[in-house]
């Protein structure tokens, strides 16, 4: 893409050569400022004008937010920083056949338009007015797929909880089931992976430098916009509201004794050191008897790779549906199709819980009656045909803090799992950095 960029600008000095029209000097330094490479990641570049256009959406997002802008040069650095690890996964990603078709990236941008109570058009018409080019636009959002597919691949799907795990958790974790949430906000300075002590202090000088600033008044926002080296820094390192069980376990320790306010000290983790802050808790007191009803269900699962991509592996399903549909047993199909463990048992999954399966399977079954079945569903899994056998009500009190704490132990884990492996990822990518070259 950057090379196509230098060739049309080439190309384009020749034609007004030819044309007897020449540049003007300042013009020419301006663009020679406005496009000059300032990274290298890998075999490719990053370009001042392409951080221009990110620090301009920064600033939008952070004055809509109320949060006072950090110094410009603070702001690039962080900006550009979160470009070179971008950059890093999607080039990862199309490293190993990820991709992204149209027909997903337009269902997609129809769900944010629905999301937001506008049809197509209002959404462009919106994005234009708040001056989000829309080619610039879909190029984002494919983006934002992409990389949560290979988070998905990466990460979530080999995320293991165990019995043993469980057990402890519901021990050791007796408020976790209290109806109590908290809104959390968190400042992360990441160290390398294996930093020596010399490089850990100098994180933990630029940490602590941080708490200062906080403890003195400074707003909580504004020093994680300028300082964090999280994804959601610039959206002042807030986490919404969570469940204690909800919330990294580190995190989870340090508010568990906070007031609404308070700032913990530094803490450390594998990924690095964090800043907490508890904004504020509510809830408590509800009681965890409870009834729910549970479906029985079976599927067939087909797992995409770098011969098998989406469309074939929707179309595949999209066959063997057909032949259900036409009288073909479930169960006979599953075991000669399906990818998953259950393929000895006919693709059955026993009875489930609400919440036992990922959220994409359980919308797509909970639409379904028994003896119907799916139309091809996406999960991080892969592509999946569900069908429902029947649904009872069970009294699941304790199935109920079993299931919570296995998703609760997920959660953790794929949060902790993907900043270390970003972190891996980051290290291991060859980066030149040109911000200061003339």
């Amino acid at each position: 893409m950057n090379r196509l960029i230098s060739r049309t600008r080439s190309a384009l000095v020749v034609t007004l050569a030819a044309a007897g029209l020449a540049l003007p000097a300042h013009a020419q330094t301006r663009a020679v400022e406005v496009d000059r490479i300032i990274a290298v990641v890998n075999n490719e570049v990053i370009t001042a004008l392409q951080l221009r256009a990110r620090v301009e959406q920064a600033e939008r997002q952070l004055r809509r937010q109320g949060v006072e802008l950090p110094p410009m040069e603070v702001l690039e650095r962080q900006l550009l920083e979160r470009l070179i690890v971008e950059r890093a996964q999607v080039q990862l990603a199309e490293e190993t056949a990820l991709r992204v078709d149209d027909t997903t990236l337009e269902r997609a941008i129809e769900r944010i338009a629905g999301n937001n109570n506008m049809s197509m058009e209002q959404l462009r018409a919106a994005l234009d007015a708040d001056g989000v080019a829309w080619g610039r636009f879909r190029d984002e959002i494919r983006t934002e797929i992409l990389l949560t597919r290979l988070r998905e691949r990466e990460v979530d799907s080999r995320i293991v909880v165990t019995d043993a795990e469980i057990d402890n958790f519901i021990a050791n974790n007796p408020d976790a089931f209290s109806g109590q949430e908290f809104a959390v906000a968190h400042i992360l300075l990441r160290t390398p992976e294996g930093a020596s002590p010399q490089q850990v202090e100098v994180v933990r000088a630029r940490a602590e430098q941080a708490l200062v600033r906080l403890r003195s008044g400074e707003d909580f926002g504004r020093v994680a916009a300028e300082m964090s080296d999280s994804p959601d820094g610039l959206s002042g390192g807030e986490l919404g509201w969570r469940p204690l069980d909800r919330l990294p376990a580190l995190f989870a320790d340090a508010v568990r004794g906070m007031s609404p306010g308070e700032t913990s000290p530094v803490l450390r983790s594998a990924a690095g050191l964090h800043i907490v802050r508890l904004v504020d808790r509510r809830g408590g007191g509800i009681d965890t008897a409870q009834q729910l009803e549970q479906t029985r269900a079976r599927h067939i699962l087909v797992r995409t790779s770098e011969v098998l991509d989406d469309a074939e592996a929707e179309a595949r399903l999209l066959a063997l549906r057909e032949r259900v549909v036409n009288g073909a047993d479930f169960g006979d199909l599953a075991k000669a199709n399906s990818a998953d463990l259950s393929a000895a048992s006919g693709g059955d999954l026993g009875w489930l819980n609400p919440g036992d399966t990922v959220p994409e399977f359980e919308r797509a079954m909970n639409a379904l009656q028994p003896g119907e079945v799916s139309a091809p569903v996406r999960s991080p899994f892969g592509w999946h045909l569900i069908q429902v056998v029947e649904r009872r009500v069970q009294d699941v009190t304790d199935e109920r803090k079993r299931n919570a704490a296995r998703m609760a132990l997920r959660e953790r884990k794929a949060e902790e799992g993907y900043e270390d492996w970003l972190r891996q990822l980051r290290d291991s990518t060859y980066v030149e950095l040109r911000l200061e070259r003339e």
